[in-house]
């Protein structure tokens, strides 16, 4: 029998594995299709993807990957810029730029090698999930594989299969929520060197014809393109169609198409993310329009929810009701961003000369005021990464600067590990004897050149962002959940296992 089953080789199932893996977890990854999928669909992940990542042991393999834009403008009708985010500008204090846009078959390769350090991880390919069969303490699951059904078993099955999720179908669970009208055709490609004709990310809010462009990561180039009323999707795909809309981006003649694709985005999340020990990730729990690029995020935050929560239960450090927190934290943030990315689509989407006008003398009048312009520059209005029912610092995502250790600089969770951790100016070797919770790294935060204690792994504050958390909010130490939110300020005041 199996600890888990994820259903889907994806970004996000694949990352699930990784995560699983880390932790010891006896996991059998089960794909359909035979080869890794060759398109670019996903584009973009942010600064606490990344991190996710981190937890992965694989940030660096990822980040070399990938292109930072510096900026992302909003440009009207007539190319002129009536609202800018200065990206290059942004820091969240997770260790990361705020936006990195990536090439997807290039991701998941990273991924599936990354499932090669765990030989308690099997991938199996051309295989589907056919049946689930639920019991009090295990899954049944029935697996297709040319054309001969197998049945195995695991503790628990996660569902990172998408849209078309055929977990989600086999637990019996809806979907609820809206689709967009318009249908939206999306063209990847790669463009030779100075044949880039706009070479920012850019959001075109032309009331006769929205678009989003942008340079991505080796050369690639991603433009999307929303269908008029009554047009053929047929032949607003076709070649001479796309030569006409690329055009003004990129030299026609020096970019391939890799992929062109007509798409609706939807608004949609399933009613419920658990049935008993089956679980929903990603796009099989919940799709977003793609305006604030958090599709794939969301689903890697579920990743990183779930994965410890099941590791601590399967390794009898907490009990089942640690898992009922995982839909409980994810689904408010979930709806944030979906909720945030259907206004920004908004102002994206006016789709008359008044309505569009009237957008443009707004947004410039406001950010005539220095808060609005800075909130908007500084990408503000994006939804952090905090869990509900808490009082900061508690449920916050603790920062990742970086700290030096032996006269080594790197990044704070590099130091941390995988598992709690328990940080702070006031940790030592008493701490650690006191400690009562489960398996934790004990990490004492101190000013540069003050002494070691031979007996506690100390980092060096170097840049002071530490330092100032801790007297910002008055406390010496905190207990860190292994996806890095804030679970505690002090030892022993909350039972990391027992908690939401």
């Amino acid at each position: 029998m199996y600890d888990v089953v994820v259903i889907g080789c994806g970004p996000v199932g694949a990352l699930t594995a990784n995560l699983l893996g880390a932790r010891g977890v006896r996991t059998l990854v089960v794909e359909r299709s035979t080869e890794p999928h060759g398109q670019s669909r996903a584009f973009s992940c942010d600064d606490e993807a990344l991190r996710i990542y981190q937890q992965a042991g694989l940030r660096r393999e990822v980040e070399r990957d990938t292109h930072p834009p510096r900026r992302a403008e909003y440009v009207n009708a007539r190319g002129r810029v009536f609202a800018e985010i200065a990206l290059d500008e942004v820091d969240f204090g997770l260790g990361a730029g705020p936006l990195h846009f990536f090439d997807q078959p290039r991701l998941e390769a990273v991924l599936r090698r990354g499932l090669d350090r765990f030989p308690h991880v099997t991938l199996r390919t051309g295989a589907e999930l056919v049946a689930l069969t639920r019991h009090d303490d295990h899954v049944t699951a029935t697996l297709r594989r040319d054309g001969v059904d197998a049945e195995v078993e695991a503790r628990y099955v996660l569902g990172a299969d998408g849209a078309r999720s055929t977990t989600r179908t086999a637990a019996g669970i809806a979907l609820t929520g809206t689709s967009n009208e318009e249908p939206w055709l999306a063209v990847s490609g790669v463009v030779e060197p100075g044949a880039t004709r706009v070479d920012t990310t850019r959001f075109a809010c032309d009331w006769r014809r929205p678009a989003f462009v942008s340079p991505g990561a080796f050369g690639t180039y991603r433009m999307e393109f929303m269908l008029l009323d009554g047009e053929d999707p047929e032949a607003v795909a076709s070649a001479a169609s796309i030569r006409r809309l690329i055009t003004p981006y990129v030299d026609p003649d020096r970019f391939t198409v890799t992929r062109a694709v007509v798409y609706t985005f939807h608004h949609l999340i399933a009613d419920r993310w658990r049935d008993g020990r089956v679980f929903l990730l990603g796009d099989a729990a919940h799709q977003m329009p793609p305006f604030l690029g958090q599709g794939l995020c969301s689903g890697l935050r579920d990743a990183a929810n779930l994965t410890w929560r099941i590791a601590q239960v399967l390794r009898g450090d907490a009990d089942e009701a640690l898992l009922d927190g995982y839909e409980a934290e994810r689904r408010p943030h979930t709806e944030a961003m979906a909720w945030t990315s259907v206004r920004m689509g908004r102002v994206f989407l006016v789709r008359n000369r008044f309505g569009a006008a009237v957008r443009d003398a707004v947004l410039r009048a406001a950010q005539v005021v220095p808060r609005v312009r800075r909130a908007i520059r500084h990408f503000e209005f994006k939804p952090r990464p905090a869990l509900p029912g808490h009082r900061a610092p508690i449920g916050t995502m603790f920062p990742q600067p970086d700290v030096a250790v032996g006269g080594r600089r790197v990044p704070l969770d590099d130091v941390l590990g995988a598992e709690f951790a328990v940080v702070g100016p006031g940790v030592d070797a008493a701490t650690a004897i006191g400690w009562r919770g489960p398996v934790a790294r004990f990490v004492r935060i101190a000013p540069p050149g003050a002494d070691a204690p031979a007996d506690i792994t100390t980092v060096e504050d170097v840049d002071g962002a530490l330092t100032a958390w801790f007297a910002e909010h008055g406390t010496d130490v905190v207990v860190l959940r292994p996806d890095r939110f804030v679970h505690a300020t002090e030892v022993g005041s909350r039972d990391p296992a027992g908690s939401r």
